[in-house]
């Protein structure tokens, strides 16, 4: 695997404070730069930015996939598996609906792994996933 750099992702949202507060509770983000219209997150070391948007209006895709219902777009972070069970215990302790539950893909396969899915307030999907070994990231 290639030396990973940090991504940029930015997302609608139809309230920064409601969203600011969401990601800060959840992911413990740390705030970067912020306008009235726009707010940079650190999560995980990436920048995710969060864009005022007062009209979002979101049309769904969903792909199955394992028999879940996968929103597209998502995005996500995978994270180490002793932090990926800690948010999920976090986001089920505080009863976040879950898209999909947490639970294990491909147990005992190549590409095993823990993942989640949730919404933020304006409606974008997460996806957090872990895998026991980095190297199967890729893994086919």
């Amino acid at each position: 695997m290639k030396e990973l750099t940090p991504f940029h992702i930015a997302l609608p949202v139809h309230n920064i404070k409601e969203c600011k507060e969401f990601y800060v509770k959840y992911f413990d983000c740390e705030i970067g730069r912020e306008t009235e219209q726009w707010v940079d997150l650190n999560l995980y070391g990436h920048q995710y930015v969060l864009h005022l948007d007062e009209n979002l209006n979101k049309q769904e895709v969903i792909n199955q996939v394992d028999s879940h219902a996968i929103p597209v777009p998502h995005c996500g972070v995978i994270l180490k598996w002793d932090v990926w069970e800690k948010l999920a215990e976090k986001l089920k302790s505080d009863e976040i609906e879950f898209i999909v539950e947490p639970h294990i893909r491909f147990k005992d396969l190549p590409g095993e792994q823990a993942t989640l899915f949730i919404k933020d307030p304006s409606g974008n999907a997460l996806e957090f996933k872990s895998f026991k070994e980095f190297s199967q990231i890729f893994a086919k």
